[in-house]
């Protein structure tokens, strides 16, 4: 019995999605901040290069740290799925499936990451061609990368919207998280369109109000989670309707 009331609770659910999000927001800062920023140079495909040759590791790192980010991303969603279907069953069924076509995209991007450490081998196939052709083919593939990450954040974008209007409606959470989780979606739509309409404007400071919003509502899920007498009465008038 206790067991069961472990796996039912909804404080167990934002507890364990809340962690999950926290080491979400963490290997993506580490990814973006702490490897790309400093190892990228812009517009220079031979720093780049050396740079990526030089910290192997780090940048290897980076990659496995957003792979664990996607994992995360996966357990998130059953966690927020599970708190919020009772608000709306579908647009909570839309979210999820927005926020797993966002992780399939960045999940297949993370070749890009990979192509210019197989650029970099010293093998005999790659001796065919000129090292400043190596270097621009890696420091095309890092900067497909960056796109392939903005057309990713398209749809989760939406995936915050859904989850700011769910949160707002919901009862059993503060409605400012779904103000600011929806604020986050516009964020994210905002720079990623800006990315492939007009470049030049694009600037990752318009993700900031993001972080904000997002890293909220993760501190809430994890300290204080749902209020639980509201989510249950909010459930069992969704079993009533079904």
């Amino acid at each position: 019995m206790a067991q069961n009331q472990l796996n039912s609770s909804p404080k167990v659910y934002a507890r364990v999605g809340g962690i999950a999000y926290l080491v979400i927001i963490i290997a993506g800062i580490f990814g973006e901040m702490v490897v790309r920023k400093t190892i990228i140079v812009a517009g220079d495909a031979s720093a780049t290069t050396a740079n990526i040759l030089a910290h192997s590791q780090l940048w290897r790192a980076g990659i496995a740290g957003d792979l664990l980010m996607h994992v995360c991303d996966v357990i998130v969603m059953v966690c927020l799925y599970v708190l919020l279907k009772p608000v709306n069953k579908n647009l909570a069924l839309l979210a999820i499936l927005f926020n797993l076509v966002q992780t399939s995209v960045l999940v297949a991007n993370k070749m890009n990451l990979l192509m210019p450490l197989f650029l970099s081998e010293d093998v005999n196939y790659l001796k065919a061609l000129d090292p400043h052709q190596l270097q621009a083919m890696s420091y095309l593939s890092v900067k497909a990368h960056s796109y392939g990450f903005g057309i990713g954040l398209i749809f989760f974008g939406f995936t915050c919207l859904s989850y700011g209007y769910l949160i707002f409606k919901s009862g059993f959470f503060p409605k400012l998280f779904g103000v600011l989780m929806a604020i986050a979606g516009l964020c994210y739509l905002l720079n990623s369109f800006t990315l492939i309409l007009a470049p030049k404007l694009s600037n990752f400071m318009m993700l900031v109000p993001a972080f904000i919003g997002e890293f909220s509502f993760c501190l809430w899920l994890i300290i204080a989670g749902v209020n639980v007498s509201k989510w249950r009465e909010r459930k069992n008038m969704y079993l009533i309707n079904q």
